[in-house]
C-alpha cells in the first residue's frame, strides 16, 4: 500500500493555502501506522525465535548424539599405542605403549599449591563459571579475527580443557568447539567444581604416557604430587599445554614455569618472596625415554605428531607413523658423532656437537643427531640443540649475505680491499673485525673472501647488500630468529640460528633456490589404516633464481680459492665428487660449524659445549672433521652429481671483473686498449690493475652497474674506506712493499692490421701429420717479411715453447713433458709493428716418457720469518699419475722426521700443483724441507728446499 495515496490523512502546514483535494500531499495516520506494524514485528520476532530454538535444539541433539555421558569418564581406557618408524616403514623406532602412568588420587593427596598453579594459569574464573565463559570467547574470535594472539588467556574454560584433552580431541573445527561446550555445560550440572578439578588433575595428560597429576609428579620429580614444593607445582602447570614441546625444550618449559609463578603472585597466591625464589630455582626433572632409537629426531616428530593431532589422539589412537628417516645414516651420523665427540671433549674442550642431514630436493630429514649422547646428564644430552638450540653460527652465514650481493649485481669476481678498518668511526665507536689468520690480504675478489673466509671483505658485503634487506632476504631460506640488533656483525654471525633451519638453508641453495620447510612425516594413519596425513610433494616457493643457486655453488665448491687460507687438503673437499661447503666458528670460539652439500644431499653439523665456552679449534677442525667423515659415508654408493654451471660474468665495469692479484684484463700490446675479437692474438697482452680506490669510488652500493657515482663521498662509508686503504698501503711500504696502483683502461680495441705488411711463413718440418718416436723435436720454417722477420713464436697444444730472433728462425725443443698421442704445432712470425702470420700442423708423438719427478715452486735457499707461518708450499709433480706417493720430511742436522703425505686416494692435481701447509714455526735456524717420490715401478726421487727461519 502506498503511503501518500490516502486523501483522509491530509495536514495543513502554516498559514499556506488549503491544497485541492486533487492535488494535496497524502500522510498516513502515524498511531494506527505504528500499532500495526509493531505487530506484525512482534509476530516476526516470535517466528524467529521459535525457528533459532528449533534450530538450536536440533543442532543440540545432532552434535549430542554420539557424546559420552559424564557419568563414565572414569571408565575410559586408552586403546592402542602409537608406533613410530623409519621412512621404509619397517624399522620400529618408538612405540608409545598402551600401559599408561596413572595413580588416580583425591584433591587432599595433592599438594594445595600445585592446585593453585593450575587453576592460575588455566581457569582463574574456574569457581565462577558454569563450564563455559563468553566474554572468553568474543575475545578470543576477536583477536583471531584481527590476526592478534591473545595476551589474556584463551576462549576455553578449565572444564573445557578436560572436556577436550580427555573426550572430543583436539580437531580444530566448529562443531568439535559446539560439542565441547555442551559437554562442559552438562559436566557443570552433574558434578561440583571439586569433583572437576579431581578429574581434571587425575585425567590430563602430561606427556610421556604420564596421566594425572600423580603419576607426573612421580615420574618426573619421583616424589608424590602431595610433597611438591612451590616450583615442582609450577612446573606441571606449566607442562599441562603443551606436554610433548615442554618436556623437549627445556629453557621454554622454564620460561612458562616462571610465568605461572607470576600469575600467582598476581592472583595473590603466593607472596613475592616466594615467587622470587621458585624462579631463581634450577629446573631438575627426571626424564626416561625407554627404549626408543634416533631418540632426538623421535621426540621431534613426537611433538609434531602433538601438535597436529593432539596428545590424546597421539596416546590413544594407535597411530603407525612413517616418517623421513634415513635409518642407516641416522646410525653412520650418531657413530661419528660419539667417537669424533669423545675425542673432541678430551683434545678440544668441546663437549656437545650436533649433526642433522637432509635431501635438499624434498627437505626430507634424513638424519637428526640432537647431541653427542642423549643418555648424558652431563651435557644435558636431552636436549635436541639442532632443533632447540639458538647458537651464533659464525662465518657460515656469510654464503647468503654475498648471493643477495650478487642478486643485486655484484659478481663473484668483485674486488674488495681486505685491509683493516674501523666501520663505526663515523659515530666515534670502534667495530674493527679481523680475520681469522689476523692478516691483511690486500685487493681479493668476493670469490677469494668468502672461501677463505675473510671477515673484513664480508662485513663491507654486508653493507653494500644491505642489513635489513639481507634479514628479510634470510627469511626466504626459512630463518625466523635473525635480528637488526647484530648490526654489521650479522654477516660474521652475529645473531643465533637454529641448526635444522642453517641446514635447510644450504639445502634450499642446493635445490637450485626453491625452498621447501623441513619434513620428517611421510605417513600417519590410525589403528583402522585410515589415513590421517601423507605428504605429497610439491614445487617449492622460489628464494633465488637457478642462475644464483648455480654461482653460490659454484664458489662454494672451488677448493682452489680457499686453499690460500685452509690449504688445497682440508675437510671442506670429497675425494670423488664435487661439494659446496662453509664453516664458520664465531670470534669467541664457543661455536664450530661445517655445513655443505651436494645435489643430492645436504648436511650440517655444530661443535661446542653445552653452556657455551671456549674451545680449542674451529670449524675445520672440529665440525669440519665429522661433516667430512659423515658425508664420504654417505655419499659412498651413490652416483656423482654435477652441480649446474655458472652464468658468465657479463658485467662490464673492471671492479666487478677481478682475478686473483687484482683486475686483469686482456689488452692490445701495442696500444694499451682493451682486446677485442679483432685484436690479433699475437698482439693480446695480459696485464694485471690495482685500483687505487675500493669500491664505493666505482659503484653506487644499490645500483654497482649503473653509472658511477659523481660523487662517492657522498657515501658514509665512502671516506672511512679510502682511509683505510691509504692506510694500509702506507703500512705495507714501510714494510718494504711497492705496488703499482693504476686505472685500468676502458677503451676497446678496434685497430685492424695492416694486410700489405702480412709476414709470409711456411712449415718444413715435422711434417703436417706425421709421427715422432723421439722427445727430440726438430722445428724448421721458411719465414720472410716486407719489414723484415723480427721474431718467431712456436706454441705446441696453445703451450709457449719458445722463440728465435735471428735467421734461420728454427727451433730445436726437447719435449720432456709432452704426453705420448696427437699434437698441434704452431709457428707466428712477427715484423718490428707486430705484423704477423700464423701456421699449424699436426704430429702424434711415440716415444718413451722420461720418469716421475717433482719440483719446488719455491727457490732454494728461502728465507722466512717466523711471522710467516702457517705457510703454504707448492709442488710440481711430473707425471702425477705415475707416482705412489711423494712425502714431506723435516730435516733440522741428523734429526729427520715426516711431516705431510701425497697420494692419489686424497689429493688432486690444482693447476698441475700440490699444495700444503707448513702449519708452526720450528724456531729459527737452518732447515730442509725434503720431497721423498716413490714412483709404481719402484723407482724413487728426492727434491731438496733449503729454508732459513729467521
Amino acid at each position: 500500500m502506498s503511503f501518500f495515496n490516502n486523501n483522509r490523512n491530509r495536514r495543513t502546514y502554516g498559514e499556506l493555502t488549503r491544497p485541492s483535494r486533487t492535488n494535496q500531499l497524502r500522510l498516513p495516520r502515524w498511531p494506527k501506522f505504528k500499532g500495526v506494524y509493531l505487530k506484525k514485528l512482534a509476530v516476526l520476532a516470535v517466528v524467529t525465535g521459535l525457528l533459532l530454538f528449533l534450530t538450536g535444539t536440533v543442532v543440540v541433539i545432532w552434535v549430542s548424539r554420539d557424546l559420552p555421558s559424564p557419568d563414565k569418564l572414569a571408565d575410559r581406557s586408552v586403546s592402542q599405542s602409537t608406533k613410530i618408524y623409519d621412512r621404509t616403514g619397517t624399522r620400529l623406532l618408538y612405540e608409545i605403549y598402551q600401559n599408561q602412568k596413572r595413580t588416580i588420587v583425591n584433591l587432599d593427596q595433592i599438594a594445595p599449591l600445585a592446585i593453585k598453579a593450575t587453576i592460575a594459569v588455566e581457569d582463574k574464573y574456574f569457581y565462577e563459571h558454569s563450564g563455559i565463559r563468553l566474554l572468553s570467547i568474543l575475545r578470543a574470535g576477536f583477536n583471531n579475527l584481527i590476526g592478534r594472539r591473545s595476551g589474556g588467556g584463551g576462549a576455553s574454560t578449565l572444564t573445557q580443557q578436560f572436556i577436550k584433552k580427555t573426550i572430543v580431541g583436539e580437531e580444530r573445527t566448529v562443531f568439535r568447539k559446539i560439542k565441547e561446550a555442551i559437554l562442559a555445560m552438562r559436566l557443570e550440572k552433574k558434578y561440583t567444581k571439586d569433583d572437576i578439578l579431581k578429574m581434571y588433575l587425575n585425567e590430563i595428560p602430561y606427556g610421556s604416557t604420564n596421566y594425572g597429576m600423580e603419576a607426573a609428579s612421580q615420574s618426573y620429580f619421583h616424589k608424590s604430587a602431595k610433597d611438591l614444593d612451590l616450583a615442582e607445582s609450577a612446573t606441571l602447570a606449566a607442562m599441562i599445554q603443551a606436554p610433548s614441546r615442554y618436556l623437549n625444550n627445556p629453557n621454554a618449559l622454564r620460561g612458562r614455569r616462571d610465568l605461572v609463578l607470576k600469575l600467582m603472585f598476581d592472583q595473590s597466591y603466593i607472596t613475592a618472596a616466594q615467587k622470587n625464589a621458585a624462579q631463581n630455582s634450577a629446573l631438575r626433572l627426571y626424564r626416561t625415554a625407554g627404549i626408543i632409537d634416533a631418540p632426538h629426531f623421535v621426540l621431534y616428530v613426537k611433538q609434531l605428531l602433538a601438535d597436529q593431532f593432539g596428545e590424546k589422539t597421539m596416546d590413544t589412537d594407535g597411530l603407525k607413523v612413517i616418517t623421513t628417516l634415513d635409518y642407516d645414516k641416522q646410525k653412520m651420523a650418531e657413530k661419528i658423532i660419539k667417537e669424533e665427540g669423545d675425542k673432541m671433549a678430551k683434545s678440544a674442550n668441546a663437549n656437545n656437537a650436533a649433526l642433522v642431514a637432509l635431501d635438499p630436493k624434498t627437505a626430507q630429514i634424513l638424519a637428526m643427531v640432537g647431541s653427542r649422547d642423549f643418555y648424558d646428564e652431563t651435557i644435558d644430552g636431552q636436549f635436541n640443540v639442532a632443533v632447540l638450540g639458538r647458537r651464533q653460527p659464525g662465518s657460515s652465514f656469510k654464503p647468503f649475505v654475498y648471493t643477495l650481493a650478487w642478486q643485486k649485481g655484484y659478481t663473484p669476481e668483485t674486488m674488495l680491499y681486505d685491509v683493516s678498518i674501523n666501520f663505526d668511526r663515523r659515530s666515534g665507536g670502534n667495530y674493527t673485525p679481523k680475520n681469522y689468520d689476523n692478516k691483511e690480504h690486500g685487493l681479493v675478489t668476493m670469490r677469494q673472501a668468502l672461501q677463505g673466509s675473510l671477515n673484513i671483505p664480508a662485513v663491507k658485503t654486508l653493507y653494500l647488500a644491505g642489513l635489513k634487506d639481507v634479514i628479510d632476504f634470510a627469511k626466504l631460506f626459512g630463518y625466523t630468529t635473525l635480528k637488526e640488533d647484530a648490526g654489521l656483525s650479522l654477516v660474521l654471525g652475529g645473531s643465533e640460528v637454529s641448526l635444522l633451519e642453517h641446514t635447510n638453508g644450504y639445502a634450499t641453495l642446493a635445490n637450485n633456490g626453491l625452498y621447501h620447510p623441513p619434513v620428517s612425516l611421510l605417513k600417519v594413519t590410525d589403528a583402522q589404516g585410515n589415513t590421517l596425513y601423507e605428504w605429497k610433494e610439491e614445487l617449492g616457493a622460489e628464494a633465488i633464481k637457478p642462475e644464483l643457486a648455480a654461482s653460490i655453488s659454484n664458489v662454494l665448491t672451488d677448493n682452489n680459492a680457499r686453499a690460500f687460507i685452509f690449504g688445497a687438503k682440508n675437510n671442506l673437499i670429497l675425494p670423488d665428487r664435487p661439494v659446496a661447503a662453509k664453516t664458520g666458528t664465531t670470534n669467541d670460539n664457543k661455536d664450530a660449524w661445517t655445513l655443505g652439500y651436494t645435489p643430492s644431499l645436504t648436511a650440517g653439523v655444530w661443535v661446542g659445549n653445552t653452556l657455551p665456552s671456549p674451545m680449542k679449534g674451529g670449524g675445520n677442525l672440529l665440525a669440519g672433521v665429522i661433516w667430512n667423515k659423515f658425508m664420504r659415508g654417505a655419499t659412498a654408493s651413490t652416483s656423482v652429481e654435477q652441480f649446474p654451471a655458472p652464468p658468465l660474468n657479463d658485467a662490464q665495469k673492471p671492479i666487478l671483473r677481478g682475478a686473483v692479484g687484482g683486475i686483469k684484463l686482456t689488452l692490445n700490446g701495442s696500444n694499451g686498449k682493451i682486446a677485442t675479437s679483432s685484436t690479433p692474438d699475437w698482439l693480446k697482452i695480459e696485464r694485471t690493475y690495482l685500483p687505487p680506490h675500493d669500491i664505493l669510488y666505482y659503484v653506487d652500493k644499490d645500483d654497482p652497474r649503473g653509472p658511477m657515482p659523481p660523487t662517492p663521498d657522498n657515501d658514509p662509508q665512502y671516506q672511512v674506506w679510502e682511509d683505510a686503504l691509504q692506510d694500509w698501503v702506507n703500512r705495507e711500504r714501510a714494510a718494504g712493499k711497492e705496488y703499482s696502483f693504476a686505472e685500468p683502461p676502458a677503451e676497446d680495441d678496434n685497430t685492424l692490421p695492416s694486410s700489405e705488411l702480412t709476414p709470409q711463413l711456411e712449415i718444413l718440418s715435422p711434417a703436417n701429420s706425421s709421427t715422432l718416436t723421439a722427445r727430440q723435436i726438430e722445428i724448421k720454417i721458411k719465414a720472410s717479411a716486407p719489414r723484415g722477420v723480427a721474431r718467431v713464436n712456436y706454441f705446441i697444444d696453445n703451450t709457449d715453447i719458445g722463440n728465435t730472433q735471428t735467421f734461420p728462425f728454427n727451433l730445436s725443443y726437447y719435449a720432456k713433458n709432452l704426453p705420448n698421442g696427437a699434437h698441434a704445432l704452431r709457428v707466428r712470425a712477427l715484423d718490428d709493428l707486430n705484423n704477423g702470420a700464423e701456421k699449424e700442423i699436426y704430429f702424434t708423438l711415440q716415444a718413451e716418457l722420461d720418469p716421475p719427478n717433482v719440483d719446488w715452486f719455491d727457490g732454494s735457499p728461502l728465507t722466512l720469518k717466523t711471522e710467516d707461518f702457517p705457510r703454504s708450499f707448492n709442488l710440481a709433480p711430473w707425471r702425477w699419475d705415475a707416482i705412489t706417493e711423494i712425502k714431506i720430511y723435516l730435516q733440522n742436522g741428523a734429526n729427520k722426521k715426516w711431516i705431510y703425505t701425497f697420494n692419489h686416494a686424497e689429493d688432486k692435481l690444482f693447476n698441475n700443483t700440490l699444495n700444503f701447509t707448513w702449519k708452526r714455526s720450528p724456531g729459527a735456524g737452518n732447515y730442509s724441507l725434503i720431497a721423498d717420490l716413490a714412483d709404481n715401478k719402484g723407482g724413487t726421487k728426492e727434491k731438496i728446499l733449503n729454508v732459513e727461519i729467521k
